[in-house]
Parts: C-alpha cells; structure tokens; sequence
C-alpha cells in the first residue's frame, strides 16, 4: 500500500478524521502546540518508518515527517479504505533523546 499517496489525496479531499487522543496530544505537546497545517506539511515531506498491518480495526503506520519549518513529526494513522478516510490516532513531536534520527528507537 502507497500510504504516503493515499494519505495526501485523503487530506486533499478533506477526508481525515483526528481522534480526540490526537487533538489532545497535538494540543498538549511538550515542545509546542501541533497544527492541522503541520501535520499536512509532514505528510507531504513523510516517510512510513513502522507499519501495524495487524491493527484493528484498521491497518496503520508510523510516519515520519518535517514541516515547512523544519520541525520533526511522527504521525501515526490508519486508512478506512471503504470510507476512503485518513483517521490521524496520534501526532508528536519525537524526543531526539528516544530516537536516531527520529527513524529508530535508542
């Protein structure tokens, strides 16, 4: 699956659902508030780093992209392929202490 493709026509047609656990974790994040905008921006730049082909009910990746600004994102989603919806679970800034190169965990 292309998700990185399927992921922008879903934001492009305006077909992406944030969770309430997203909207908090974007809202509460330690290293400053996450936009809609930036997560979009890190979708277009975004690379699939892990994938839960296994996850209920919908299979989902862990993504890894950087806004206009530069700022690293993870962003973790699944598809509703019968919808044709981009369901955003969760969106953070990664802890570089967590991370190489935010695309491997220490």
């Amino acid at each position: 699956m292309d998700w990185i493709r399927i992921l922008i026509r879903c934001f492009q047609a305006d077909a992406v659902l944030y969770t309430s656990h997203a909207r908090r974790e974007m809202q509460n994040e330690p290293f400053g508030a996450i936009s809609e905008q930036e997560v979009y921006e890190a979708v277009l730049s975004g690379e699939v780093i892990e994938e839960y082909p296994d996850d209920t009910p919908y299979p989902s990746v862990l993504l890894y992209g950087r806004t206009h600004a530069n700022r690293p994102l993870h962003i973790v989603c699944a598809y509703n392929a019968e919808e044709n919806l981009a369901i955003i679970i969760t969106v953070y800034h990664p802890d570089p202490g967590r991370w190489i190169d935010y695309r491997r965990r220490r």
